[in-house]
């Protein structure tokens, strides 16, 4: 990339294009209603790999059990983990919460207002920083996600890899050229706002694009071949028996996961991964469940198929129902819950999907 491109752009045309269309376009949401930095974290933090829409009513539930920083730093953490449970990526949850207690005990509660001390907390990257600074305070600090990226590969004909991680470098230089520095949080909001609506990954809406004009790869005719992301690695698949294991009182079995790790400290259904041949599962789930839970089990019919995917592997999950026979001891990870109490727990969403199932064959 050649960052002398952004000299043929006239800086002060752009910069005033973007904002009023912003400010004539943008969607009304929550954490814009005001510019709470808390609010602004959280909202960030949420909407990381996942969609605005689903984030809308997560945000309302959130902000009303944890308000402000005090309320989620002094919180119980299968507390926070039940309020973000859907959500998935459940390490941002348990990442923000700590990153919260450390403002609440370093800070005095107020989220800090300059570069190094807000990227030393945990969990917030480059991009986070750069949005609760610029959103929140007014800084002009770039916050370069994918959409951001998608949108100057194209105006700018950004021809490098927006899959590496150097790269981002170069589109946080080329925000710092650009940025207005008298309104830099709808500057970058703008941004945001024209990937996910406009310049969207296909059929962006070039002819609805308020810098359109500005665009070398529109006038250029390379939308469709920017940015350039090499693909991901090999995704993998991985087969899964699980069960809902009934005691003969009506309470469910259910397992807390390890606290490192994927979905750490979640609640889930035991279960194990299935080794060839497929055809014995349910006696490799029976050996499981006396090993490793203590358990001996009757393994009944199954409940139903799941699949779930990550960004990294599949979960194929065949459901079964059960009885609990005897279980040697409860324990903080292991515990017999009544349906009632599962409201508690919180799990996630592939087990959310095993309970439905399970649920409607009662």
């Amino acid at each position: 990339m050649k960052l002398q491109e952004i000299n043929h752009i006239d800086i002060n045309e752009f910069q005033h294009d973007l904002i009023s269309w912003f400010e004539a376009e943008q969607r009304d949401l929550p954490w814009r209603k005001d510019k709470d930095p808390y609010k602004v974290w959280v909202s960030e933090i949420m909407l990381q790999q996942t969609r605005v829409d689903t984030v809308i009513p997560y945000f309302h539930r959130f902000m009303e059990q944890f308000p402000t920083t005090k309320a989620l730093a002094e919180a119980e953490e299968d507390r926070v983990l039940k309020a973000w449970e859907g959500l998935g990526y459940y390490s941002r949850a348990r990442n923000l919460q700590a990153a919260v207690r450390e403002v609440e005990e370093k800070y005095g509660g107020k989220v800090p207002d300059n570069l190094k001390e807000i990227s030393s907390l945990k969990g917030i990257g480059p991009y986070t920083a750069g949005a609760v600074l610029s959103i929140a305070y007014g800084i002009p600090e770039p916050a370069v996600d994918g959409n951001v990226m998608r949108v100057l590969a194209r105006i700018l004909s950004i021809w490098d890899d927006i899959a590496k991680p150097s790269t981002r470098k170069i589109f946080e230089e080329a925000v710092r050229k650009l940025i207005s520095h008298e309104n830099p949080s709808f500057f970058n909001q703008a941004l945001m706002e024209l990937g996910a609506l406009i310049c969207t990954p296909t059929f962006p809406k070039c002819l609805l694009c308020p810098v359109r004009e500005h665009c070398h790869a529109f006038h250029e005719g390379t939308i469709a071949d920017l940015p350039v992301k090499t693909k991901n690695k090999k995704h993998r698949h991985v087969r899964i028996a699980a069960a809902v294991f009934t005691d003969e009182q009506g309470r469910i079995l259910i397992h807390k996961r390890d606290e490192n790790g994927l979905l750490a400290n979640l609640w889930e259904y035991p279960n194990t991964e299935i080794l060839l041949p497929y055809e014995h599962e349910t006696t490799q789930l029976k050996e499981i469940m006396k090993e490793q839970y203590g358990a001996d089990v009757e393994i009944n019919e199954m409940n139903g198929q799941i699949e779930h995917v990550f960004s990294h592997l599949t979960w194929n999950i065949n459901a079964y129902k059960g009885t609990l026979l005897s279980l040697e001891k409860e324990t903080d990870n292991l515990k017999l819950v009544t349906l009632e109490e599962m409201e508690q727990y919180a799990f996630s969403v592939s087990h959310q999907k095993i309970f439905q199932q399970f649920f409607e064959l009662m």
